[in-house]
């Protein structure tokens, strides 16, 4: 008796199909994205599928391999109607594996993505999950979700971005050599700070301290923050017209945000918040309530399913200065506290795992040598996802044979595994998403 016409594919109930197949993913065209064939996202899209062509003068922003309705994405089947993830998953809820459906509610709990950042996105936070479900209940138009929405940046290329509170050492530094900065906080604000930063047994009232100072500079006026910047920023471009030092300001970062954003206030940002520059591979973990900003570069994102920011500058969107300023941990660290490091896998001498401390995602990074001939994927007891960047491979057993190359992604029910065979010409690098509950 012949197949059932799509059994293979999984879109019928039947005890050996395989529930793995090829997605088709959305990409966004946000203005701040790398252009044309400068954009990893544009890169991976079009090498997905060769009809595909990259415009040159139109932004590749993020690749969104998910179900989020901004995005979902469209499953690769010439045999069945085109059908996006999100409704299949609801048809087979038990591709998500046992636990995902308790804790989730039968939802697939992340949103994965590829970024390439040439201008820098706002200054932002997400909330935490009873934040969120108020901020959504009060202004549904702006914050369109009840979920949290931690995430975490694993670079491609040398990726630059704001994390965090810089250790109260450095902003006090910044306080004296860039007056401008210092007469936008005030005066009272500022030596507030200094004053609690004297007693090292002061923790509460130096986060005080420093929540005041970060208010006084976001609430500031348009026109306060114009003139202080326009004030820095002559002062800096002459100095680096007569070949000056301007490290102490980080003058480079401060030209290079003004030109993106003129007048913007978060220009001055960047003396509150530690600049850190993740080499591909390294990562950062945001939680809920830490401020950041991605500047440039590429990455690999992975994050809860949700679209709730809280932003207050460097954007053209809706800024909620009060929410953010009230929401934000203010808790000061170096920028070396803000690198997330993977650890190996015991069972798998070829993945990293990127673990954070919430349950909506995991990242696992796989290098296969050119010189390996075959690479085995393991099941889990979670549905992932599972994007190629570099190298080619094939599946002889998967769905009658598949050939994937950069830009392939693949949707993996749990407790499925697949075997792909790794050609010889180039390292094989792959992300996996999931979630290890």
């Amino acid at each position: 008796m012949a197949e059932p016409r799509g059994e293979r594919w999984g879109w019928k109930e039947g005890r050996n199909r395989k529930q793995v197949f090829l997605l088709s993913c959305a990409v966004q065209d946000y203005a701040w994205g790398k252009q044309g064939s400068d954009s990893e996202v544009a890169y991976l899209w079009a090498s997905g599928d060769p009809t595909r062509q990259i415009e040159p003068n139109k932004p590749y922003a993020e690749l969104w391999m998910g179900t989020h309705p901004k995005g979902d994405a469209l499953i690769i089947d010439n045999r069945v109607t085109q059908k996006t993830l999100g409704k299949w998953i609801a048809a087979h809820p038990e591709s998500l594996g046992s636990k995902v459906r308790e804790v989730f509610q039968d939802q697939l709990p992340f949103l994965f993505k590829v970024l390439s950042v040439r201008l820098a996105l706002s200054i932002q936070a997400h909330p935490d999950k009873a934040l969120a479900k108020k901020l959504h209940a009060q202004f549904p138009q702006h914050y369109p979700d009840d979920n949290h929405k931690p995430e975490m940046a694993i670079a491609l290329t040398p990726f630059r971005g704001l994390c965090g509170f810089r250790p109260i050492s450095e902003i006090l530094g910044f306080l004296h050599d860039v007056p401008e900065f210092r007469a936008l906080i005030g005066q009272d604000a500022a030596q507030q700070l200094e004053s609690s930063a004297a007693d090292p047994c002061k923790e509460v009232e130096e986060r005080r301290a420093l929540q005041r100072c970060f208010t006084c500079m976001m609430q500031s006026s348009k026109k306060e923050c114009a003139e202080q910047l326009n004030f820095l920023v002559q002062r800096v471009t002459q100095q680096v017209q007569s070949g000056g030092d301007v490290s102490y300001c980080i003058g480079d970062l401060l030209l290079k945000l003004h030109s993106q954003f003129p007048g913007d206030i978060g220009c001055f940002a960047i003396y509150f918040l530690n600049v850190v520059t993740l080499q591909p591979g390294e990562a950062m973990y945001l939680g809920a309530n830490e401020p950041h900003a991605y500047l440039e570069g590429d990455c690999v994102e992975c994050m809860a399913c949700s679209d709730n920011t809280v932003r207050a500058g460097l954007t053209p969107k809706f800024i909620d200065v009060d929410t953010l300023c009230e929401m934000l941990t203010y808790t000061p660290a170096p920028a070396t506290a803000k690198l997330f490091t993977p650890t190996p896998m015991s069972s798998d001498p070829y993945a990293l795992l990127y673990n954070p401390p919430v349950p909506d995602f995991t990242v696992i990074k796989i290098e296969v040598a050119s010189t390996v001939s075959q690479y085995h994927v393991p099941a889990l007891d979670s549905a992932s996802i599972l994007l190629l960047v570099r190298g080619q491979a094939s599946s002889s057993g998967l769905n009658g044979g598949l050939s994937l190359q950069p830009g392939s992604v693949l949707f993996i029910s749990a407790n499925e595994s697949l075997t792909l065979s790794v050609e010889p010409s180039h390292n094989l690098l792959l992300f996996r998403a999931c979630s290890l509950l």
